[in-house]
């Protein structure tokens, strides 16, 4: 298991690697105007930005435009935001682009959620061609409500349950020993679920959440596999629940006034390469999805081990999470959308690729 996670490691490593020396090698035309761009990424302390984000504005951009384009782009963490208003200021002007979590900015529209409604596809392959047979609709959302352009569609590690059962001499812990607990929840959908296993949703952002559950204000919190660990959450949790309840949807966007006004040259550079960044974001999301696994429960990890005991779902936690899907989270989604042409948008595209229907 060691060497395969070395030889993954490399992989991905050497996919990101091509990725930068096959842009350093396209000249920056002489007609492309000077750009700085004001951005936001997501989570400082987490690897999408460390390892990819933060170093496509940085770094990879100024060294294909040749100086030309150039970034002032910092996480949301070190800009003190939580996530849920970076399409706002966006449209407002206050950011070029903007990195985020497609279930966080749904507030002006619930077509966005769509995109990552909770326990929907429980692996990977599936729900990247899910994303991709919804990018046209959730290009029209961000135009029409955001005033923005869509860039990027990429995931984050399978997002799953993390709780505090005080004793690590339980090894089964099905989804009906949910209910009446405290459940951290970011996204409307994952509360939909969480009420439909009788818990109660408590909305709490991610930089707070290990505080939260030292504290007792959650006895479970819902995040990615490698996030959990990146953030410490063994520290603080006993258990992981291994069910899938999304990957959380992701994109990049940027203003569209903005873009409509860039220069051929610049456009024509951001829809060469992003694509290329988009690749390395799934791939990363491929390998880190088990590494997260690995390194909260007892390894192999590259760090330390969080000692987590790990409860995979038995046949009848998977038909109560279908029942909870069908019953609250499709249904309580079809209300929130609002009309039939939503739901048959989701049901001809995402429904059809999960084997699933949304109904009014």
């Amino acid at each position: 298991m060691k060497r395969m996670e070395t030889i993954k490691t490399v992989v991905a490593g050497a996919i990101a690697g091509a990725m930068v020396l096959g842009l350093a090698t396209a000249p920056a035309s002489a007609e492309m105007k000077k750009k700085e761009f004001k951005v936001v990424g997501t989570w400082g302390f987490l690897d999408h930005w460390k390892e990819r984000e933060g170093p496509f504005w940085n770094k990879v951009l100024p060294k294909v435009s040749g100086g030309k384009l150039t970034a002032n782009a910092k996480p949301l963490t070190e800009l003190g935001l939580s996530g849920y208003e970076v399409m706002r200021l966006l449209k407002l002007g206050v950011y070029d682009a903007v990195h985020g979590v497609t279930t966080y900015v749904a507030q002006d529209s619930p077509a966005i959620e769509g995109a990552d409604l909770a326990g929907v596809i429980q692996d990977l392959p599936t729900y990247r061609k899910a994303n991709e047979a919804y990018r046209s609709i959730l290009a029209r959302e961000f135009k029409e409500k955001y005033g923005a352009k869509l860039l990027m569609i990429y995931a984050w590690p399978s997002q799953q349950l993390w709780c505090n059962l005080g004793d690590k001499s339980i090894t089964k812990f099905g989804l009906d020993k949910l209910k009446g607990k405290k459940i951290r929840t970011y996204s409307k959908t994952l509360g939909d679920f969480i009420e439909g296993v009788g818990g109660t949703a408590v909305t709490i952002a991610f930089s707070e959440v290990v505080p939260a559950l030292q504290k007792g204000v959650a006895d479970c919190g819902l995040t990615g596999t490698l996030p959990a660990y990146n953030a410490k959450w063994y520290q603080v949790v006993t258990h992981n629940i291994r069910i899938r309840l999304g990957y959380a949807s992701s994109f990049l966007a940027m203003n569209l006034k903005l873009w409509d006004g860039l220069d051929a040259d610049t456009k024509a550079l951001f829809n060469t390469e992003l694509p290329k960044l988009e690749k390395a974001m799934w791939v990363a999301t491929a390998t880190n999805d088990q590494k997260g696994m690995d390194c909260n429960a007892s390894g192999p990890c590259d760090g330390p081990t969080g000692g987590m005991i790990p409860i995979e779902p038995t046949a009848a936690d998977k038909k109560m999470l279908k029942s909870i899907v069908e019953n609250f989270v499709l249904k309580r989604w079809a209300k929130r959308c609002g009309t039939q042409k939503c739901v048959d948008e989701w049901n001809a595209s995402i429904g059809k690729l999960a084997g699933m229907k949304a109904s009014m």
